[in-house]
C-alpha cells in the first residue's frame, strides 16, 4: 500500500496523531491546551491542536466527532465534518460543542476528533434543461422509506 506523505509542523507537547488500530480509517487529534478547558452545556469553543499540515493539491482534511466523547459525554465536533483545504497553512483547531446537560472538562492531551485524509474532485458546471430520470425522481428527504 502507497502511502501519503503530509508535511506537519508539531508544536504540540504531544505525538503525531496516529492510527489507532491497522485499518483506521481516522487519525485522532488531541488537544493542545496550557489549562482545561470547561465547556457547560451547549457551549462551543475552538481547541487547538498544535498541527499545522500541508495537504497536496486533490486533497482535504476532514475533522469529525469521535464516537466515544458523543456517546459518553454528548461532546461532538459543531460543523462536521469540517474540511481542511489544501491552501491552508493556519494551526488546525476543532470546533467542539457540548451538547449534554451537564459541564464536561476539555484537558490536555485528550483525545478530542478524529481526521481523515481524503482525495476530492474539482467539478466544472454544466448548464442543463434537464436531468436524467431516476426511480427516486425528486423525492427529498425520507421519500426513499415508504412504500
Amino acid at each position: 500500500m502507497n502511502m501519503l506523505k503530509i508535511k506537519v509542523i508539531n508544536q504540540s507537547a504531544h505525538e503525531l496523531p496516529a492510527y489507532q488500530t491497522p485499518l483506521s480509517a481516522g487519525l485522532d487529534l488531541r488537544a493542545q491546551l496550557s489549562e482545561p478547558v470547561t465547556l457547560a452545556p451547549l457551549q462551543r469553543t475552538l481547541i487547538p491542536t498544535g498541527l499545522f499540515i500541508e495537504l497536496p493539491e486533490g486533497y482535504e482534511a476532514q475533522i469529525r466527532p469521535r464516537s466515544g466523547l458523543a456517546f459518553k459525554h454528548g461532546v461532538t465536533v459543531l460543523n462536521s465534518p469540517g474540511t481542511i483545504d489544501a491552501d491552508y497553512r493556519g494551526e488546525i483547531k476543532v470546533l467542539l460543542v457540548n451538547l449534554s446537560d451537564t459541564e464536561f472538562v476539555v484537558e490536555n492531551g485528550e483525545r478530542i476528533a478524529q481526521m481523515i485524509v481524503a482525495r476530492h474532485e474539482t467539478i466544472e458546471w454544466e448548464t442543463a434543461e434537464s436531468l436524467s430520470d431516476t426511480q427516486r425522481g425528486a423525492g427529498g428527504y425520507g421519500s426513499t422509506g415508504k412504500k
